[in-house]
């Protein structure tokens, strides 16, 4: 390694080192005080009670599982806009395999899942992750090979990839047949007797397996090096040998397949159906989460600590601005100010650093 390609590196670990434990002390410090304040004004102490701590934990999962990718992707200064699609994709796709037919002894029509109760549902999941996978490939392929911004490209595919859903499934809800351990991910384990050995759902504990992969990724690896690199000084990092092309076909590839795994807890949280207009605007709150958590639209810094901060952040604002009462659009309007407080303070930060 080169004089300069040892001063890349070094950029991308001060700005990692940027997104760390004082970083991530005062991300949880607002997390806390966000806490609070729904615990204080919600009526009958019951936004914390057990029950309702693990709706927290069972919602932010899915936010949080695809925002593994999205830390990724903007860390490496890019964007995914179809990140709601791509969970959407991996529904549609899960319940297309559980649904489909085949002949049966008799000659008549006989369910896959009946045939075969144990292989379906294995093969359902990986054509989920697999087709969310593939997808998220394909924008980071036109991204490198068109050298179009990130944002036109998955803005448009944003739209692809929710017609690719609403086309697989005929426009229509797709009903699986008959109830797999598939639909049982995201359970809830405390009120159930059968289940409380758990302690946490299967959901929550895949998004921790999920996470100690992504943190490993992109502290200890050569590829993790180069995305923060890349999210440095793009130019820079090529003219010091990172493998830029590369590199930005891991983030958006990476980003893919966690929107799929993400789209298998959604598949469960609605009742297991394959619903084509599932998680819309799930991009927004993705993209708040990664960004609540530290990262920064300028690339090149960003933490997973920082993104399950963030996670559970933006679901805190939601559940209890639902069990206060605010309407909808009062929430969305709170998700949007925060985000752009976020940058704000990013931006103020960044000047200040500079200076």
């Amino acid at each position: 390694m080169n004089d300069e390609s040892a001063n890349v590196t070094l950029r991308g670990r001060k700005r990692m080192a940027g997104s760390g434990w004082a970083n991530i002390a005062g991300r949880f410090l607002a997390l806390i005080i966000v806490f609070a304040f729904f615990a204080v004004m919600v009526e009958d102490g019951r936004f914390y009670t057990l029950r309702n701590l693990e709706n927290i934990l069972r919602q932010s999962c899915v936010y949080a599982t695809a925002g593994l990718g999205m830390t990724m992707v903007i860390v490496a200064a890019g964007i995914d806009l179809s990140a709601g699609s791509l969970i959407a994709l991996s529904v549609v796709s899960v319940a297309w395999v559980l649904n489909l037919e085949i002949t049966g002894p008799d000659g008549g029509a006989m369910s896959l899942v009946d045939a075969h109760p144990v292989l379906t549902p294995m093969l359902a999941v990986g054509v989920g992750v697999l087709a969310s996978t593939l997808a998220g490939l394909a924008n980071g392929a036109m991204v490198v090979g068109l050298r179009l911004v990130p944002f036109i490209v998955t803005l448009g595919t944003m739209g692809m990839v929710r017609g690719l859903a609403k086309g697989i499934a005929d426009e229509r809800d797709i009903y699986p047949p008959a109830d797999t351990w598939i639909n049982s991910i995201m359970d809830p384990t405390l009120s159930s007797a059968e289940r409380s050995w758990q302690v946490l759902p299967t959901g929550v504990w895949i998004l921790l397996a999920g996470v100690v992969v992504a943190w490993f990724i992109l502290r200890y690896t050569r590829m993790g090096r180069h995305v923060f690199a890349v999210g440095s000084n793009e130019e820079t990092a090529r003219l010091c040998g990172v493998p830029v092309g590369r590199t930005k076909l891991f983030v958006y590839t990476a980003s893919g397949f966690f929107c799929g795994v993400a789209g298998l807890m959604q598949f469960s949280y609605i009742g297991g159906i394959g619903q084509p207009t599932t998680a819309v605007m799930y991009e927004l709150f993705v993209i708040a989460a990664v960004i609540i958590g530290g990262a920064s639209f300028s690339g090149g810094e960003g933490s997973v600590l920082g993104t399950l901060i963030g996670a559970l952040t933006i679901t805190i604002l939601y559940m209890g601005g639902q069990q206060m009462g605010w309407p909808k659009w009062v929430q969305e309007m709170v998700i949007g100010a925060i985000i752009i407080f976020a940058v704000a303070v990013d931006r103020f930060r960044h000047r200040r650093a500079t200076e």
